[in-house]
Order: C-alpha cells, then structure tokens, then sequence
C-alpha cells in the first residue's frame, strides 16, 4: 500500500497536482508492483519562505537515510 507525500512550493493549479499525482501513480506501479488502487498520493503546499524550516531541516537531513534521491541544493 504505497502512500507518497510531495511537498513542493506553493502555487500549482489542481490540474497540475492531479497530473503530477497521475504520473506518480503510474511510476509507483510499475516499480513496485502494485495495483492503481493501492497507491494514494498526497500533495503538500509549503510557502518558499518556509521550505529550510518545514521540510528541507526535519524531512530531507532529519531523515537523511531515507532520503533515496538527494536533492542537490542546501539552503541552509
């Protein structure tokens, strides 16, 4: 039972959510094997001004070892 969670900056239409949230969906099954149904996706709206503070400190170094794709900036 994949859940996927995307926290991204503020701003995107629902259109753009939802297309993003299909796309997840479809990369999910194929890489795990499940079935559409089993797959929820989540997306998170975070002001710019608060990212370091609300998911770049306790999401991506605070979880580190989970973090499978490193991002490549640190705004800290």
């Amino acid at each position: 039972m994949p859940h996927v969670i995307v926290k991204m900056y503020a701003g995107r239409s629902d259109q753009e959510k939802a297309k993003l949230a299909e796309e997840i969906t479809k990369a999910v099954m194929a890489a795990t094997n499940s079935t559409e149904r089993s797959v929820s996706v989540s997306i998170e709206d975070v002001a710019p001004a608060e990212w370091a503070e609300k998911v770049y400190k306790p999401d991506i170094v605070g979880k580190w070892d989970t973090v499978y794709k490193k991002p490549g900036y640190n705004p800290l």
